[in-house]
């Protein structure tokens, strides 16, 4: 399947700390022949991210070695905190690629890794592809975060009748036209329960592959906790019965 187009979308809240490398880390990506859109979507930060995002959208250059932005940044601003899920939805708004890819503004995974995503797609004729931490390199996850993990992915399974390894993975990739027909009504960490959901309850098969991880502590600004947990689990039973 040919990709012309892959959409990036970045949603952004206190980043300040790691802004600007997993955006230099996007741009080094090659990516051969695929144009490329990168969304940042600023979730009302105080931390001085607004700012950096600022720069970002009107530089011409942030690579060490001065090179050009060769792909549009675009960045949106929430007025006030929404939550990731509806970060998502308003830059999945703005998208324009075939294939959309969801990135964290941290750096607990790692662009290079798209390559992965977008060969299956390539081989297989895939719709959805999810970048699974368990089936490859993960270091620095909790006990009680790779426990809640295997357990949401476990009951998301036998719902709805999948072999999913890591459905909480933030590496999704998306036909474009598919992810921009979904109506999100998620706005916190509930958004990876409920478009799990959708697309399998669609019929459509969610393909996955190996990817590196490199988890972070709340000290250094983790966000999600136990619980977001309880309401992934009241989003999957909720969305399993509800469309």
């Amino acid at each position: 399947m040919g990709i012309v187009k892959l959409s990036i979308v970045m949603p952004v809240y206190n980043e300040a700390a790691t802004l600007r490398q997993i955006v230099e880390l996007v741009q080094r990506v090659d990516l051969g022949t695929i144009e490329r859109e990168l969304i940042l979507v600023d979730d009302c930060s105080t931390d001085g991210s607004i700012q950096l995002l600022g720069e970002l959208e009107g530089a011409t250059s942030i690579d060490p070695q001065g090179k050009p932005f060769d792909y549009p940044i675009q960045v949106i601003r929430h007025e006030r905190n929404q939550g990731k899920g509806a970060a998502l939805r308003t830059g999945f708004a703005h998208t324009s690629g075939d294939f959309v890819i969801i990135q964290d503004a941290d750096l607990e995974y790692d662009p290079s890794d798209y390559r992965k995503l977008l060969d299956v797609v390539r081989e297989s004729g895939a719709r959805v592809v999810y970048g699974s931490r368990f089936a490859g390199e993960s270091r620095n996850m909790s006990f009680h975060h790779r426990f809640g993990n295997h357990m949401l992915t476990a009951i998301t399974n036998l719902l709805f009748g999948s072999r999913l390894s890591d459905m909480e993975t933030c590496y999704k990739l998306f036909e474009g036209p598919l992810i921009r027909s979904m109506e999100i009504r998620s706005p916190r960490f509930n958004f990876e329960p409920e478009i799990t959901a959708k697309i399998l309850k669609r019929g459509i098969q969610i393909w996955e592959v190996p990817i590196t991880y490199h988890g972070r502590e709340f000290a250094a600004g983790k966000k999600i906790s136990w619980r977001d947990g309880f309401a992934a689990l009241w989003a999957l039973a909720k969305y399993r019965f509800v469309d």
